[in-house]
């Protein structure tokens, strides 16, 4: 449910897996595959495609008799209005596993989908459209989910499809604003120290508001996630070394956030920054730093600019 650059990429390798799949998207997305089927790369050099008489397109959700997987992929604002689209055609039973970028989609989903087993999850890894049909996975990663009966019956699929679950409790991926920010791919923008320490006192405040609210984070990388923020601080010579896996990522790489600036949409930065300050709020902590990152990603529309890992750590305050 909602066939962009990560639900055509899930969505696709379970397809090319053998998996019956519906793609429910725009008629924009919907039209390419019509034209040019699905096409999958990835950075370790794997490609697998499906014809585009392969493909089963749909403008809405169809009208299901019996459980199913749903793979909630809309942006954060249409969450609300296409869980409940789901609730009036999927049956009792099945799951709907929220990939979205913040932490509360899954409990705005089952405000409209009471009927279905809805469950958060998130995808730490970055898919970016290379062409017509051509969805290119241009970072590592695997998919997180929070644990539950129903969809450990799916694992064995998801698996064999490479696209395994991890479980647990997830931690924000506060970079996707930095890198917005910077106009730079990711990798060249972890290479930059001042870009590291905005991103690791993002990541501090939403660590010590995750703290207060009893949340464990998940690990979702090589290091600890109370290990990152002074891991992110390091100089670049140390942080290279110590950091190679999270440095393995296409060259060309950017954030969802940097291609919804480029392309003038609305960005989720309310559902990752405004959700870390929101938090620390019902728990009496402040958490300024992403309040003022979220400012100046509302403010880009009207005064867009990139600014360098200097003018953004003196933007945010951080000497």
């Amino acid at each position: 449910m909602g066939a962009g650059a990560v639900g055509c990429w899930v969505g696709g390798c379970l397809r090319a897996a053998g998996v019956p799949v519906t793609f429910v998207g725009r008629p924009r997305v919907l039209d390419e595959l019509r034209a040019h089927g699905l096409t999958l790369s990835d950075l370790d050099g794997g490609r697998r495609t499906v014809r585009a008489d392969a493909l089963e397109l749909a403008s809405s959700v169809p009208a299901w008799s019996t459980p199913v997987l749903a793979l909630l992929c809309v942006k954060s604002g249409a969450t609300a209005q296409a869980a409940a689209e789901l609730q009036r055609a999927l049956p009792a039973g099945s799951v709907l596993l929220s990939l979205q970028n913040g932490v509360s989609n899954a409990d705005v989903a089952r405000a409209q989908a009471g009927a279905l087993t809805v469950l958060p999850g998130m995808v730490p890894f970055n898919v970016v459209a290379r062409a017509p049909g051509h969805y290119h996975r241009a970072t590592s990663g695997v998919l997180a989910a929070q644990d539950h009966a129903l969809l450990r019956a799916w694992q064995p699929l998801l698996a064999a499809a490479g696209v395994p679950l991890q479980w647990g409790k997830l931690l924000l991926n506060l970079n996707n604003a930095v890198n917005a920010l910077s106009g730079l791919p990711l990798r060249a923008q972890l290479l930059q120290r001042d870009y590291r320490v905005c991103m690791a006192a993002l990541i501090a405040e939403a660590l010590a508001a995750l703290d207060a609210a009893g949340i464990a984070p998940a690990k979702l990388t090589p290091l600890p996630p109370r290990a990152l923020p002074a891991a992110l601080r390091l100089p670049t010579a140390v942080f290279r070394v110590l950091a190679f896996r999270m440095l393995r990522i296409d060259a060309h790489a950017r954030s969802s956030m940097a291609e919804d600036l480029a392309q003038a949409r609305p960005t989720e930065i309310d559902a990752l920054c405004g959700e870390v300050a929101r938090l620390a709020q019902r728990h009496g902590l402040g958490a300024p730093v992403n309040e003022r990152i979220a400012e100046l990603v509302r403010a880009w529309p009207g005064a867009p600019r990139t600014l360098t890992g200097a003018q953004l750590r003196a933007a945010l305050g951080l000497a």
